[in-house]
C-alpha cells in the first residue's frame, strides 16, 4: 500500500484523534504475552508522531489510557503504567528537540505520585514548543470532562454568587480538558472495532470517523496516509447544504 497525502491549506486535518485499539488481540495472535503487545504499540505510537509531525498536523490526540481500562487485570495495568513512565523518560527528549509540545488530558490524581511528576516535568520542558501539539489521555473519559467541567462552572459562578449565570457553549468549552485546542477533524480507531469508547464526546460533535481494521502495533504510515486521504475526499458541510458548501456560503 502507498498513498499519496495531498497538501494544501484547508486540506489537511489540523487535528488528528486516534484510539489505539488491538495491541492484546496481535500479541494473541502471535502466541505473545498481552505485554508484547504493548510495548509492539509503543513503536507504533513513536512512527504515528513523527508522521503527523512531517506531514505538518497541528495537533495529535491519542487514546492511551482510559478511565475504564482500570477493569483490566491488575498485572495488565501494572505493566502499562511502567510502560508509560519508562517511554515518557525515553521519548520526552526526542519530542523536545524536534519542538513538540507534549500535553496531558484527564483525571492524573489516580496515578502514582512518580508518574504524576514526570508528567509535571514533561509538560514544563515542552509547554514552549512551537511544533506540534501531542494530547496524551490518560485516565481520561469524555463523560468524566464534561462532568469536570461542570463543576469548575458551578464553582466559579459560587464563588462570585452569581445565581443568574448562564451555561453557554463557549463557556463549558473552555473548561474542557482540551480548552484551547480545536477540535478533532480526523478520528481513526484501530483493530476493527467501532466504538469511541467516551473519547472526547463533545470534542468529536463533527468529526470525520475513520475505521481501521488493523491492529494498532501493525499501523504505520500507509495506513496513516490512507485514512488522512480519506479524510480529503470528504465534504464537511456542518449543518449546511453540499451546495451551499460548494458555493462557500
Amino acid at each position: 500500500m502507498d498513498v499519496q497525502v495531498e497538501s494544501g491549506e484547508g486540506n489537511m486535518p489540523k487535528h488528528i484523534a486516534i484510539v489505539m485499539d488491538g495491541n492484546g488481540r496481535w500479541a494473541q495472535a502471535k502466541h505473545l504475552p498481552r505485554t508484547a503487545g504493548h510495548h509492539a504499540g509503543a513503536k507504533a505510537v513513536r512512527r504515528t508522531v513523527e508522521y503527523c509531525a512531517q506531514q505538518g498536523i497541528e495537533v495529535l490526540s491519542l487514546f492511551a489510557f482510559s478511565s475504564e481500562n482500570w477493569r483490566r487485570p491488575k498485572e495488565e495495568v501494572d505493566l502499562l503504567m511502567r510502560l508509560f513512565i519508562t517511554t515518557l523518560k525515553q521519548e520526552v527528549k526526542r519530542l523536545n528537540e524536534n519542538k513538540i509540545r507534549l500535553r496531558f488530558i484527564g483525571d492524573r490524581s489516580a496515578f502514582s505520585q512518580p508518574l504524576q511528576d514526570k508528567i509535571k516535568e514533561s509538560e514544563q520542558l515542552t509547554c514552549k514548543n512551537t511544533g506540534m501539539t501531542l494530547i496524551i489521555a490518560a485516565n481520561y473519559g469524555g463523560r468524566w470532562d464534561i462532568c469536570q467541567a461542570a463543576e469548575k462552572i458551578i464553582q466559579q459562578a459560587v464563588a462570585n454568587n452569581d445565581s443568574n449565570f448562564k451555561v453557554t457553549e463557549q463557556l463549558l468549552e473552555g473548561c474542557l480538558e482540551t480548552a484551547g485546542m480545536a477540535d478533532p477533524d480526523l478520528f481513526i480507531r484501530t483493530g476493527g472495532e467501532k466504538r469511541i469508547s467516551n473519547f472526547m464526546l463533545w470534542q468529536m460533535a463533527y468529526t470525520e470517523f475513520f475505521n481501521s481494521a488493523v491492529l494498532w502495533p501493525d499501523f504505520n504510515e500507509d495506513y496513516l496516509s490512507e485514512a488522512i486521504f480519506d479524510y480529503q475526499n470528504r465534504q464537511r458541510r456542518f449543518g449546511r447544504t453540499g451546495e451551499q458548501v460548494d458555493s462557500k456560503q
